[in-house]
């Protein structure tokens, strides 16, 4: 599927499968740092099936190994970041501090990748970075803020996530196939499960029935696949587009996943969100 809307059916994939995830990422009991030790080999079975897909003729150049190998540094490093950012400082202020990321993809994409777009797809990247921070206020509390920490570390996350698109799309253009950017991203996130285990509080009881490691694996699978997805929706599309458009429409299918199990009625924001968000599927659809 290589036409010139394929670009979208990964995108779409990527959101649903994200959604889903989002919808139920919170539901096992199990620490969030070996969580990310879950998604992490949740990562192998996708990395083979990428390997399969190519008869296993990794791509081992140097430029290609090195750009796809900083993908997924950029994003499993983001991950731990983001478990700091979140020890220091409340979530309603760190993820609206990290949704926004894609304003870096943006900006490199069309500063040196040369990407355009039509007026009519700017508002749809508008429309994007709306429902980001619409979904991202909405669950804002009365935390409190233990210390100014959180910003060093959410600041490097909002700039590796952001980073991580551009790469991805270069990392596409000098390898003759998505399959190996995306093992290569398998590799790092492994590679830094030690680190992962380093930050992890072994004094407190960790659960090891269904609903800890196990529910955890069928939970960040779907983490996987859009993952995987993403990867070829950047390599058909454009960087400034896919980038705010996955991140941006997931939400609404985490929200939508919420009202029906949960009869958890969206907040003003959220229906905010979820209207910016489908119409920018609407208009970059068209892009």
């Amino acid at each position: 599927m290589k036409n010139n809307k394929s670009w979208l059916f990964y995108a779409i994939v990527t959101m649903l499968t994200w959604g889903v995830w989002g919808a139920f990422s919170d539901q096992p009991d199990y620490p969030a740092t070996l969580t990310y030790v879950v998604w992490a080999i949740s990562m192998i079975p996708c990395a083979l099936v990428a390997l399969a897909n190519i008869h296993f003729r990794l791509d081992v150049r140097k430029k290609s190994f090195w750009l796809s190998l900083g993908v997924g540094l950029l994003g499993a490093g983001g991950q731990l970041a983001l478990f700091q950012a979140l020890k220091y400082g409340p979530g309603y202020l760190v993820l609206p501090m990290i949704s926004v990321a894609p304003i870096v993809t943006v900006i490199l994409s069309s500063v040196f990748l040369k990407e355009r777009v039509s007026r009519l797809g700017i508002v749809g990247i508008l429309l994007a970075f709306v429902a980001l921070v619409c979904f991202s206020l909405s669950g804002k509390t009365d935390e409190s803020v233990s210390s100014y920490l959180w910003i060093v570390f959410a600041s490097v996350v909002f700039i590796s996530w952001g980073i991580q698109a551009f790469v991805m799309k270069l990392a596409n253009n000098h390898t003759p196939d998505a399959e190996s950017v995306f093992v290569y991203m398998a590799i790092s996130a492994v590679a830094l499960i030690p680190v992962a285990l380093l930050m992890t509080d072994f004094s407190q009881p960790v659960n090891h029935g269904f609903n800890g490691p196990w529910l955890t694996f069928l939970i960040q699978i779907l983490n996987a696949i859009g993952a995987y997805t993403l990867v070829y929706a950047n390599r058909y599309g454009k960087a400034m587009i896919v980038a705010p458009l996955a991140d941006a429409c997931a939400p609404v299918i985490s929200c939508a996943i919420s009202l029906v199990l949960y009869a958890h009625f969206p907040s003003v924001p959220q229906i905010i969100g979820i209207v910016s968000a489908i119409s920018c599927v609407l208009i970059l659809g068209r892009e």
